[in-house]
């Protein structure tokens, strides 16, 4: 989770916002925000929606699962899929064909 903390402390400063105005704006103090940046917390989902909205940016350019999947195991399961449905005759969207 180090990475979000990072991720976010730099989005932050692109925009010019200061540790203050995020903090008020998600209604916590400045030092309790400062420890988000620091991933001296776990951010959560509730946390990760109130960043995204002020910064204006989706929460996955925050943070992402993938670093927590080993060698890209959705990816490997979402192949096996389409090879599963191609196989047995079930139909597949047209925009996976």
């Amino acid at each position: 989770m180090k990475i979000c903390g990072q991720n976010i402390r730099k989005m932050r400063r692109d925009r010019d916002l200061t540790q203050e105005y995020m903090a008020f704006e998600m209604g916590i103090s400045q030092k309790a925000y400062s420890d988000i940046e620091n991933s001296k917390v776990k951010i959560n989902l509730e946390i990760l929606t109130k960043i995204s909205n002020i910064l204006n940016i989706k929460p996955s350019e925050i943070c992402s699962i993938s670093h927590k999947c080993g060698n890209n195991d959705y990816e490997d399961k979402y192949f096996e899929l389409l090879e599963y449905m191609k196989n047995n005759n079930i139909a597949l969207p047209e925009n996976l064909q």
